[in-house]
């Protein structure tokens, strides 16, 4: 789990905040639900997200929220994204 106030997430032009697990939680879910996904589902979903993005946190000082969107992206298709070895094989489904 990232460290509190260790990832700076930044918002807008030079306005930074501390990365916020239940933040991201909450905007997956809201996400889930605004398409109709029924609420069991969603709290799964966005728990997979935060699992996702936290250890990728582990090694970064401050990341845009962009970043976390490509990220949770780029996983959920298992394609490799510019923070990742690209010495990898990935396979696209």
């Amino acid at each position: 789990m990232a460290k509190p106030n260790t990832h700076i997430v930044k918002r807008a032009l030079h306005y930074t905040e501390p990365y916020d697990e239940r933040k991201l939680y909450a905007s997956v879910y809201a996400a889930c639900l605004s398409v109709r996904t029924p609420a069991g589902e969603a709290e799964l979903t966005a728990d997979r997200v935060c699992r996702t993005v936290e250890p990728w946190l582990e090694d970064k000082s401050e990341v845009t929220s962009g970043d976390i969107r490509l990220h949770v992206h780029a996983a959920s298709y298992n394609r490799i994204g510019p923070w990742q070895n690209t010495n990898t094989t990935t396979t696209l489904l």
